[in-house]
């Protein structure tokens, strides 16, 4: 997951008093996953992830740090804490379509961008420019 920052998962679990295996129990998460997690031993799904999130009673950006103006269209899900298939529900677009907007593969018509925008919480602006980025990325960059 593009901007996971392990320590700071671990800082957050810290500050909130839970032990590994606590938070494990309370968002119904494996205490090896976590435990790899926070080791960097392993990439977090993003539904397992917000689980986590919501028990820490933290923000998404604490944990996935990506600079407003580095944003991709997948970035704005993740911080959103959706997986594709959630967001597509959301919006009202399929899960194919969720993840050639995320890809830059396919231009972005005004109405699926104020659906997104509007299932994502962000400004229709926000997105646009997420989408301008991520279309715009050198080749064989990571999404």
């Amino acid at each position: 997951m593009r901007g996971f920052v392990p320590e700071r998962l671990r800082e957050a679990r810290e500050n909130a008093g839970f032990s590994q295996g606590d938070l494990a129990r309370i968002a119904d998460v494996g205490r090896t996953t976590i435990y790899q997690w926070e080791n960097g031993m392993a990439t977090p799904q993003i539904d397992i992830l917000a689980r986590v999130i919501k028990t820490l009673d933290i923000a998404m950006t604490q944990v996935v740090v990506i600079p407003d103006d580095q944003l991709f269209p997948g970035d704005l899900r993740v911080r959103s804490g959706l997986t594709q298939p959630q967001l597509g529900k959301a919006a009202g677009l399929s899960t194919t379509l969720i993840s050639a907007i995320e890809h830059g593969e396919v231009q972005l018509a005004p109405a699926t961008a104020d659906a997104l925008a509007q299932a994502l919480n962000v400004s229709t602006a926000t997105l646009v420019a997420a989408h301008a980025r991520v279309r715009q990325r050198p080749a064989g960059s990571p999404i």
